[in-house]
């Protein structure tokens, strides 16, 4: 089936009975949801052409954050890699060596949080913040602890939209910002309007989210990603947030994890064949023209089925053999094909799996916006800091 131009998708094609699934997508697409409206053209970001012009003269930019602040704009430098000049740095761990690396470079610091008050983000920022650079705050207009610092800098700030969570904020000035700066335009990742009226998609996307729904409901609440695509690992360690803070709520939830193939053929696989049954699999493939060839002269006859191959083919072949096998087995997948590396594939996912994570959260009775238990740990580190 084709998802959209650019994206082949076979689906779990579980369950027939989608009428709860798609009454839940035109309800939601009748409200007045900042997220959807950032993943439209008619959005309006809160930076303008001059903050824009000013940023672009940095060759290299170090982006600071943690979660939905920065992984969006991972997801984005990994997966248009080479279609990218600039050399971006993105600081969301306390690696000293990936800090020190950095100190004494020439760059611009994008330091962004949406509460202004993400203890990370503070740490590193104050090892990294130097008069001598630019620092450019993106965060809510609230007094918060990054927007304060940033009027003490006297540095630019942008605002964060205060009803658009971080982990559904890739589509925003969150990720659109670096977006930008890596030489990319907006609108080719935005393709909303486009994709609500594609009944291929909608289709897709409601029989998709009704198939997860009946196993999430069969005691199937493991995800599974099998990734054949290294430019797209940080693609899935965005839906990992995604879905995973998302749900993971009234003792529910699906756990996304993320296996690196072909590598995990030689260790996890034998588990996913003949292991445990709770889980379900998604397999994920980019075709890429630029795959080093497999050199005839130097193959020995055993192996003269290589001949003209390159390892994008070898690859490829894996990847259909291993859905075979999970046929054969019944075990659940679904697959995607992408056609065609580019930013309104990349809008096309982000997009596809947020309304997804969305309307999973709905028919679950879950709130899929908030994430209370996490701030427990926030307190009790703050808690933990003061008396030591």
């Amino acid at each position: 089936m084709t998802l959209t131009k650019n994206i082949k998708f076979k689906n779990f094609r579980l369950i027939k009975t989608q009428k709860k699934i798609r009454n839940l997508l035109k309800k939601l697409l009748n409200e007045d949801n900042q997220i959807l409206k950032s993943l439209s053209k008619s959005y309006k970001d809160s930076y303008n052409k001059n903050t824009l012009s000013k940023l672009k003269k940095y060759s290299n930019i170090v982006l600071i954050g943690m979660g939905g602040s920065i992984l969006g704009a991972k997801s984005i430098y990994s997966f248009l890699n080479n279609k990218i000049k600039k050399n971006f740095i993105f600081i969301d761990s306390f690696d000293h060596s990936r800090l020190k690396s950095v100190i004494n470079k020439k760059r611009l610091n994008l330091i962004i949080s949406k509460s202004g008050n993400t203890l990370e983000t503070i740490s590193n920022s104050n090892v990294l913040i130097d008069k001598k650079i630019e620092n450019f705050f993106v965060t809510e207009n609230k007094n918060n602890y990054l927007r304060l610092l940033a009027k003490k800098l006297k540095s630019d700030i942008i605002d964060h939209n205060n009803y658009i969570g971080g982990r559904y904020s890739v589509l925003s000035e969150v990720g659109m910002l670096p977006a930008e700066l890596m030489g990319f335009k907006v609108n080719k990742f935005r393709k909303f309007n486009e994709l609500v009226k594609n009944k291929f998609f909608i289709n897709s996307l409601i029989s998709n989210v009704s198939d997860i729904l009946s196993l999430s409901n069969n005691k199937k609440s493991n995800s599974v990603i099998l990734n054949y695509d290294e430019k797209s690992s940080d693609l899935f360690y965005w839906y990992q947030q995604l879905v995973a803070e998302s749900l993971g709520k009234k003792s529910k939830g699906i756990l996304p994890i993320i296996s690196k193939m072909p590598q995990d053929n030689h260790s996890l696989m034998q588990f996913y064949l003949d292991g445990k049954k709770d889980y379900f699999y998604t397999f994920f493939f980019t075709k890429e023209n630029l795959s080093k060839k497999i050199k005839n002269q130097k193959l020995l006859i055993s192996h003269n089925y290589l001949k003209n191959k390159n390892l994008n083919d070898i690859l490829y072949a894996q990847f259909i053999s291993t859905q075979n096998v999970f046929k054969k087995k019944k075990i659940p997948f679904r697959s995607f094909v992408i056609e065609k590396r580019n930013e309104q594939t990349l809008g096309e996912l982000f997009t596809f799996f947020i309304l997804e994570t969305i309307l999973l959260g709905k028919a679950l009775n879950i709130n899929p916006y908030d994430q209370p238990s996490v701030e427990l740990i926030k307190v009790d580190t703050k808690k933990k800091l003061t008396n030591h």
